[in-house]
């Protein structure tokens, strides 16, 4: 299978993490901190990026680590509007996965990119449950935590992560926060006021930004895709 697990080497002898610190983070691609930016806007709903993102990952049949999510809108006095939200790991700044897994199978490098090292995880499902987003998953076929890696094996490659590069009406934006010159900065520049993160409230400083994300979508969208009624009263 063709992951990003157990590739950033050796963590030292397991130890639990105290409940709140953060581990020091593994060697990644140095000087940068990856980020993702995805334009609501120009998301169709087409689900290609979770089609690439199973053939280049290859995870169990039924289990993804990327997925969009169908809403639709109804606000009194207007016609509903369906909303298509794509959703995947957020790599967060303060990940609350990390510091609750007691083998340190979970793990931040120091590019932000958290990854799994499937040969120490014990299945545990700690993660799974600390994570704010819904992004992780118990895989069925190896029994260990799965998630967006944000391909960092293409990444390393020089390459697009696999649903960067199949979106097919470009809403997703993969790059360096660091580098002041990169398309995703620049593009948050552009957008400034309109840039929002998912459950902000959570302190976990998401890497993954939107655009044109509805306000009622901020801090209550669930793991599910279903149809959400949003009112005024």
């Amino acid at each position: 299978m063709a992951t990003a697990f157990g590739l950033a080497g050796s963590a030292g002898p397991a130890a639990a993490a105290l409940p709140g610190a953060q581990p020091p983070r593994r060697p990644g691609m140095p000087g940068k901190r990856w980020g993702m930016l995805v334009d609501i806007r120009k998301c169709i709903g087409c689900q290609a990026c979770t089609v690439s993102c199973s053939v280049e990952n290859q995870p169990p049949i039924g289990q993804f680590r990327t997925t969009v999510l169908q809403y639709e809108v109804d606000r009194p006095a207007q016609p509903p509007a369906m909303v298509s939200l794509p959703r995947l790991c957020n790599h967060c700044e303060e990940p609350p996965c990390v510091p609750v897994c007691p083998v340190q199978a979970t793990f931040q490098r120091e590019d932000g990119i958290v990854l799994v090292d499937n040969e120490r995880c014990v299945g545990c499902g700690y993660c799974v449950q600390a994570c704010p987003y819904d992004a992780r998953f118990i895989n069925h076929e190896t029994q260990t935590a799965d998630k967006c890696t944000f391909c960092e094996h293409r990444l390393e490659a020089g390459l697009l992560p696999a649903c960067v590069e199949s979106c097919v009406g470009g809403a997703r934006v993969i790059g360096d926060l660091n580098d002041e010159h990169s398309e995703i900065n620049r593009r948050m520049t552009e957008h400034e006021g309109d840039i929002k993160v998912l459950k902000p409230g959570m302190k976990t400083q998401p890497r993954v930004f939107y655009i044109g994300l509805p306000e009622e979508f901020v801090n209550g969208v669930d793991g599910q895709a279903s149809v959400r009624l949003v009112s005024d009263h």
